[in-house]
């Protein structure tokens, strides 16, 4: 009939179209399929998936969901994730650290004032100490490795020797230089390049039986979902370290604050830091005196204090585990404070 459009010529055969790229897509095969049981009735009358028999349960006895992490030893200390959160003093062996805290700049025996810091700090309350002979603020200067050894090792010989009780990291992106300080009396890896492609530090932890912090860090502040981006970097960080040999319960993660990222980012970053419990990982938070801190409050570095003491609180209402710190002692006080609130507290002198 005139004006109308033939019924058959609306229906096109199906063996009339033909996939531009191939016969299909190449799908993989379902595997743990639970098959109804229409006898049964309920739940169970329709399929559904089964967890692999070899998938390992949480702590919740939940395969694949993030529970709380199970305790680490770090040298001579246990850590019990989740009781309270714990504070690492930082100790800088550079002529040029971003705070104007640096042993050498300052000066005399850096060995001997790092030993007199560290007693310092772990009078205040500190459950272990960072030490680092690099540099890591933007624009640093490279150090070799020769330079670096010198600075850290004698350093971390001390402290072991007059803080034997104290977890004691050493900050490095050096494999040579973590083999060192391990050999010196170091306990942990702190890798501020943690997300990077080659796990040769990864592997050091792995041949000593150490834990190792992986931070997260780019070369260019560029990003286009952050948060997303940050927790993608760092689950292919774990899962390299894990290829390495690193154990599961020995990996702590760092979102990296102040690493790659602009202050706009810092400040989302820590704004959503609770997205970093989906990894399954203590968390370990450096802001300590950083440049977000300064920009927001256009203040020096020696004037951040109680910015960094805001940070601190933060941190522990997100479920921060470690906070990585230059002034110990205020920082213990706001984390004890802001743990009571969020942890709760036990007047008899509980956690």
């Amino acid at each position: 009939m005139p004006g109308h459009p033939d019924p058959a010529a609306s229906h096109p055969d199906p063996a009339d179209f033909v996939d531009p790229v191939g016969p299909g897509r190449d799908l993989p095969s379902q595997r743990g399929v639970v098959p109804p049981d229409p006898d049964r009735g309920g739940g169970a009358s329709t399929p559904s998936f089964a967890v692999p028999l070899d998938t390992s349960p949480d702590t919740l006895g939940l395969p694949g969901l993030p529970g709380r992490p199970a305790p680490l030893a770090i040298g001579p200390r246990t850590f019990t994730w989740g009781c309270r959160t714990f504070v690492m003093g930082i100790l800088n062996v550079t002529p040029d650290s971003f705070s104007g805290d640096g042993l050498i700049a300052a000066g005399g025996d850096p060995v001997r004032a790092a030993v007199a810091l560290a007693r310092s700090m772990v009078a205040q309350g500190a459950d272990l100490l960072d030490v680092g002979g690099e540099s890591s603020r933007p624009g640093h200067s490279p150090v070799s490795l020769q330079d670096e050894v010198a600075r850290v090792v004698p350093v971390i010989r001390a402290l072991r020797a007059a803080l034997p009780e104290t977890p004691l990291s050493i900050d490095t992106t050096k494999p040579a230089v973590a083999d060192a300080a391990l050999a010196a009396g170091a306990h942990l890896l702190n890798d501020v390049w943690g997300v990077a492609a080659d796990a040769a530090l990864a592997r050091v932890a792995a041949a000593n039986g150490v834990p190792l912090i992986v931070m997260h860090n780019r070369a260019e502040a560029r990003y286009v979902n952050l948060v997303a981006e940050i927790l993608a970097d760092l689950q292919r960080a774990l899962e390299r370290a894990l290829a390495a040999g690193v154990g599961w319960d020995r990996l702590i993660v760092d979102p990296g604050f102040g690493f790659g990222k602009a202050p706009h980012h810092n400040l989302a970053l820590l704004s959503d830091l609770r997205s970093l419990r989906l990894l399954g990982r203590p968390i370990l938070l450096g802001t300590s005196r950083k440049s977000t801190l300064g920009k927001v409050l256009d203040l020096p570095p020696d004037e951040r204090a109680e910015a960094t003491l805001a940070t601190t609180a933060l941190g522990v209402a997100a479920g921060v585990d470690i906070v990585r710190v230059h002034d110990v002692g205020p920082n213990v006080r706001a984390a004890r404070m802001a743990d009571a609130v969020v942890r709760g507290w036990d007047p008899d002198g509980g956690a």
